[in-house]
């Protein structure tokens, strides 16, 4: 036995769980708080995202760690054919589900219960992968990615949007000050959930963000790499392209 990998095995099944339980707990504050707590730059931050993708005009689209599908909603402006979001939290798809029924897209967003680091898709099936706040969340963020790869086509781009730690000497202490401890008391006190609110913080913090995660990216297998830092760096848009093998990588930086 491999006691070493059987252990991280245990540890990356033990964090699965935990964030099926958090995400379930809190899915009836999650649209508030998002809101809410960024002062409604989330809104922003996933149409910057999603603009991404305009000249590309994917029509078949998976969103992966989808929600309650906002991400999934703001993509339906590109005129897909099909969006598929998936999500591991059944709380979460039950409220997406409404959302997207209130809002007469039923015929374009589908809605699945999946596992990002075991896709149900057979290979080269989209024209675009979009994960809002979720990469984070993956118990092994390798696997997950290689999956996303996997069952992109050729030519294919996926688009992660995640916190980022801000480095600006001024904004990173009022960053650190309000994610460390107002957020998690007003997370704390709407929702009665102390643990799911301190997890985001200790999740962003362990995020290899920036260059680390185009690294990864890279290490996958995507190539035309890129990144846009939003809002001082509090937010950033991650960009990567399935090409054929042997194109070469652009690592490119955009500061909005």
């Amino acid at each position: 036995m491999n006691f070493l990998k059987d252990n991280i095995h245990i540890d990356q099944m033990s964090k699965k769980k935990q964030v099926i339980h958090m995400f379930n707990r809190i899915a009836n504050y999650y649209d508030f708080l998002n809101h809410f707590l960024s002062f409604n730059m989330d809104k922003k931050w996933r149409t910057r995202a999603i603009d991404e993708l305009a000249n590309y005009r994917p029509k078949f689209i998976l969103d992966v760690a989808t929600g309650t599908a906002d991400f999934a909603i703001e993509a339906v402006k590109l005129n897909p054919e099909k969006i598929i979001g998936i999500d591991i939290s059944d709380k979460m798809l039950e409220i997406a589900k409404v959302k997207i029924q209130k809002k007469n897209l039923s015929s374009i967003i589908e809605l699945q219960k999946g596992d990002s680091e075991n896709l149900s898709f057979a290979d080269n099936t989209f024209d675009a992968v979009t994960v809002a706040f979720g990469v984070r969340n993956f118990s092994d963020l390798q696997t997950g990615l290689k999956e996303i790869f996997r069952v992109l086509k050729t030519g294919g781009r996926v688009i992660v949007l995640e916190f980022s730690k801000p480095n600006n000497v001024f904004i990173k202490p009022l960053f650190n000050f309000y994610f460390n401890s107002i957020l998690p008391f007003l997370g704390n006190k709407i929702s009665k959930d102390k643990k799911a609110y301190k997890y985001l913080p200790d999740s962003v913090r362990e995020f290899p963000d920036g260059v680390d995660f185009i690294n990864i990216l890279e290490r996958v297998g995507f190539r035309n790499t890129s990144y846009k830092i939003l809002t001082f760096g509090i937010c950033s848009i991650y960009i990567g392209e399935k090409s054929e093998q042997g194109d070469q990588n652009k690592r490119l930086l955009y500061i909005s």
